[in-house]
This record gives structure tokens, C-alpha cells and sequence, in this order.
């Protein structure tokens, strides 16, 4: 019986190629067994499993800052989701931020909705403005991803029939009739005008509004409209001085309230302007000037930084990340993202499918306060806080719940 050859070179049978392939054979034999033990008792690394939740929100623009201070919020409740270590899919999921910029345009909102659908986020996070929130929300809901809208407050948002589609702060219908009813309770306003901006945030808002003012006693003398992108409002002011109004109410957003007053003052109008909480920003003192003070009156779903219950904490925590003043909406974005990574964490997938049934029945607490959501998608008893100005910033006066 011949002998079996072994890992030897010494076979002059054997062809170069295969001598040098037999040499490597021998050194990873020898190094393999070197390294046995090691190899035995080195852990195997975890599976990370990468998360994509979209933000959308305009970050370009007039509207620029609200959108900033969204993403800023978006993105802290992240950083936090990933502290968490949280379990998905079997592995430790890292969660990652998609920010896009729909410049408060719809039909720009619908490209990006689009394009976070064929990306195949796990999740979106807004839009901010109810304009562009409306058609995105549709296509969302086609392509089966959950959505929460941390700032759209048009009650259609919540009413088209989408299961998918989420909001943590209070409607225009408490905000319109809310406002209302402290224009002619508290301020006893008799001389009302309405001006809007003809956007899906602004023109319903001030429908509410008109409605709501009317059945408590008081006159609207006069609707006017302008759009969001104007800065020039003298023509319908001057026509507005004529009427000798006691308040102006402005559905529309903080970039057009802010010269608004600076030509109230010019012309000479001694009114107070009341808005929804498009206009009640920090940013509203720099574009109002020295005309911003208490003759502002504004209403915000859900109750004032201070007020709420983790609100002094993400003060603080936000101030020491960005070094900036939240304008309004950052601690509902955080709220709205942190809800979704814990309706995945309850479900153990980012899978959509798996985690929405999740979404629909949690019980957060909150920066804000509780989040949970009733049939329709709306925050369960949302709150409204009445505001006004003084030479600190925004200051609250009530919350009507």
C-alpha cells in the first residue's frame, strides 16, 4: 500500500503551483490552531439593524426657522431612541434620521413624500404645515408607512380615512373656537376683522374662527385675504382703518404677522392682532419688532413650555445642543418621533405592518404630557394654551383643555 503523501514539499511529483498552494495550506493550519482558543471564545459581533424615520419640514424659505427647530427636535429624540439600545428585528437597531424640505409647497411635499416612500423609510415625522400634510398623508397610506404630523392642524388631516395618519397636538376646531371665545368673553371684542392667507393651515383656521366669534354674539365687519408669501399688506390695512376694528385676526403664519404690525403701527391702528399658533413664535418679536407686546394675542395646541411636564427639561437639554430658542414645535417633534421608535420597540420590528397596531393603542408620557391617539388619529385631550407677549417673549395666560 503506498504511502499517503502529507503537507510536505519534498513530492517532486507536484507542479509549482500546487507546492505553493500546499504552503499556504500548512500556514493557516498552523495559525489556525495558534489561534484556536481565541477564535473559540471571541463573541460574536451584534447585528445591527439601521432604521430610517423621514422628517419633513420646510428648511428653506420664510418659514425656514419653524423647520429647522422641527428637525433640531426630530433629531434629539433620535439621538435618544439610539441611546436605548433598542431591540428589532433581531439586532440593535440604529435609528436614522431623513430630513427632507418640502418649503411648505405642496406640490414640492408630495415629491418628497414620494421619494421617502421608494427609500422605504420605516416612518415619517411630519410635514409641519397642514397644506402640505394633505395630499402627502395620501401617499403615505399607499405605500403603507405610519405618519405622524407634529404641527398640521387642519381637522381634515386626521379625517380622510387613513389609518396611518397621526397628530400630537390640538386641531384647528379647539384652537378656532378656543380663540373665539376669549376674543369675546375676555377681551370683549365687538369689532372684529379677518384676514387669512388662503393656505390650508390659514383660510380654516379663520373659517372656525368667523364661525365661532358669530355664534357668541360678536361682528365680523369684514373678511380679507392675502397669501404667504406677501410682505406688503398696507392695501388691505388701510381699507381695515376705516372700520375701526378693536381686533384683527390673522389665520396665517409668523413671516407675515410680524410686518403686519409693523404697518398696523405705521397706519396708525389701534387693534390687537389674535392668531393661531402660526404666529405664536419667538421668532414673531425679531420680525414684529417693538410692535410685538400685548396687543398679541395667540393661540398653540397644547400647553406652554413651561407648562408642560418635561417641558423646563428639554428646555434646558435643547438650549445646550443648538444653543437656540425653540420657536414652537420642537418638543411635539420630539414627541411624535420618540412615540413611533417606541411603538417599534413594543412590536420588536420597524416592520410597518408589525408595529402600527402598536402605534394605535400606546400610552406615552411625554414632553408634552400623555400621547394617545383616539379612532380618528388626534391626540386624546388635547390641550390649548391662550399667549400673549411681553418684553421676556411669549408669555401664557390660560390653557383651555
Amino acid at each position: 500500500m503506498p504511502k499517503r503523501k502529507g503537507l510536505g514539499l519534498r513530492d517532486t511529483s507536484l507542479t509549482l503551483e500546487e507546492k505553493v498552494a500546499r504552503q499556504t495550506l500548512l500556514k493557516c493550519t498552523v495559525l489556525g490552531s495558534a489561534l484556536g482558543l481565541a477564535i473559540v471564545f471571541t463573541p460574536l459581533q451584534a447585528k445591527e439593524v439601521v432604521v430610517k424615520i423621514g422628517h419633513v419640514a420646510p428648511l428653506s424659505g420664510p418659514q425656514a426657522h419653524y423647520g429647522k427647530d422641527n428637525e433640531a427636535g426630530a433629531q434629539m429624540a433620535i439621538d435618544d431612541l439610539n441611546a436605548m439600545k433598542v431591540q428589532l428585528d433581531g439586532g440593535t437597531a440604529r435609528f436614522e434620521l431623513v430630513a427632507e424640505d418640502d418649503a411648505a409647497d405642496p406640490k414640492t411635499g408630495a415629491i418628497v413624500a414620494q421619494k421617502l416612500c421608494d427609500m422605504k423609510v420605516k416612518g415619517v415625522v411630519g410635514h409641519l404645515n397642514s397644506g402640505t400634510t394633505i395630499p402627502a398623508s395620501r401617499i403615505y397610506y399607499n405605500c403603507g408607512i405610519p405618519q405622524i404630523t407634529p404641527s398640521a392642524t387642519n381637522p381634515k388631516v386626521t379625517r380622510q380615512g387613513f389609518d396611518s395618519t397621526f397628530r400630537v397636538i390640538a386641531h384647528d376646531g379647539m384652537l378656532g373656537v378656543a380663540l373665539a371665545k376669549y376674543a369675546t368673553q375676555d377681551l370683549k371684542a365687538k369689532r372684529i376683522v379677518v384676514i387669512d392667507d388662503r393656505t390650508g393651515y390659514g383660510q380654516p383656521l379663520a373659517d372656525i374662527f368667523t364661525k365661532a366669534v358669530q355664534t357668541n354674539g360678536a361682528k365680523v365687519l369684514e373678511r380679507q385675504y392675502t397669501n404667504d408669501k406677501a410682505t406688503d399688506f398696507s392695501a388691505i390695512l388701510t381699507a381695515v382703518k376705516r372700520l375701526r376694528p378693536d381686533l384683527i385676526f390673522y389665520g396665517g403664519m409668523d413671516a407675515q404677522a410680524g410686518p403686519m404690525l409693523r404697518q398696523m403701527k405705521q397706519l396708525s391702528i389701534d387693534a390687537k392682532l389674535m392668531g393661531g399658533d402660526g404666529i405664536c413664535t419667538t421668532e414673531l418679536m425679531n420680525l414684529g419688532g417693538e410692535n410685538v407686546g400685548t396687543n398679541v394675542i395667540c393661540a398653540e395646541g397644547g400647553m406652554a413650555l413651561s407648562k408642560m411636564p418635561g417641558g423646563p427639561d428639554f428646555q434646558v437639554r435643547y438650549q445646550k445642543k443648538y444653543n437656540a430658542a425653540i420657536q414652537v414645535y420642537a418638543p411635539f417633534v420630539y414627541d411624535a418621533t420618540m412615540t413611533m421608535g417606541l411603538a417599534m420597540k413594543a412590536a420588536g420590528s420597524a416592520d410597518p405592518k408589525k408595529y402600527l397596531s402598536e402605534l394605535k393603542k400606546i400610552v406615552h408620557k411625554g414632553v408634552i404630557g400623555t400621547i394617545s391617539f383616539d379612532e380618528q388619529g388626534d391626540i386624546k385631550n388635547g390641550a390649548v394654551s391662550i399667549n400673549t407677549y411681553n418684553s421676556k417673549g411669549k408669555t401664557p395666560i390660560t390653557v383651555i383643555q
